[in-house]
C-alpha cells in the first residue's frame, strides 16, 4: 500500500530561477536610476537661482530701489544691513535663512555683476574646482 504525499514548497531550481530574473531586473534598472539624484539637485539650484532667490533680490530691489552689494550679500535678504548704503525701506526678511545649494555651499553672489548689470548669482555646482557643473543666471 502506497501512501502519496504531496510536498509543498519551492525547489531549489524554481529559488534559482526568481533570483536570476529579480538580478537581470535590477541590472536593468538600476543604471538608468544613477546620476538622478544630481540631475535633481542641478533643478532645485537652477530653480533658487532662478526663482526663488531671484523673486527675494527683486522685492528687496523693489522696497530700496537697489540690489544689496556684493559686501552686504545674500544676507540682506534676511537682515536688514548696517553697512553702506544701508537701505532706507527694508521690509523683510524677504527670506527665511542664508541661502546654500543642495550641495551644501553657499551661493555665490555679485551686485553689480560682471556678466549682467544688475547681479550675478551662480552656484558651484557638485564639484567647485571644475566650472563645467557651474548654475547660473547667465
Amino acid at each position: 500500500m502506497m501512501i502519496s504525499q504531496k510536498r509543498s514548497g519551492f525547489t531549489l531550481v524554481e529559488i534559482m530561477l526568481v533570483v536570476v530574473i529579480i538580478g537581470a531586473l535590477a541590472a536593468m534598472i538600476i543604471p538608468r536610476l544613477s546620476g538622478r539624484s544630481d540631475q535633481a539637485k542641478a533643478a532645485v539650484a537652477k530653480a533658487d537661482i532662478q526663482g526663488n532667490i531671484a523673486t527675494a533680490l527683486k522685492l528687496y530691489e523693489l522696497d530700496n530701489g537697489m540690489f544689496p552689494t556684493t559686501a552686504q550679500g545674500l544676507s540682506a535678504l534676511r537682515m536688514a544691513p548696517s553697512t553702506s548704503p544701508v537701505p532706507r525701506n527694508w521690509n523683510g526678511p524677504y527670506i527665511d535663512v542664508d541661502p546654500v545649494d543642495p550641495w551644501g555651499s553657499p551661493y555665490l553672489y555679485a551686485s553689480p555683476g560682471t556678466h549682467r548689470s544688475d547681479y550675478d548669482l551662480s552656484s558651484p555646482g557638485k564639484d567647485p574646482a571644475s566650472p563645467d557643473d557651474d548654475i547660473a543666471n547667465w
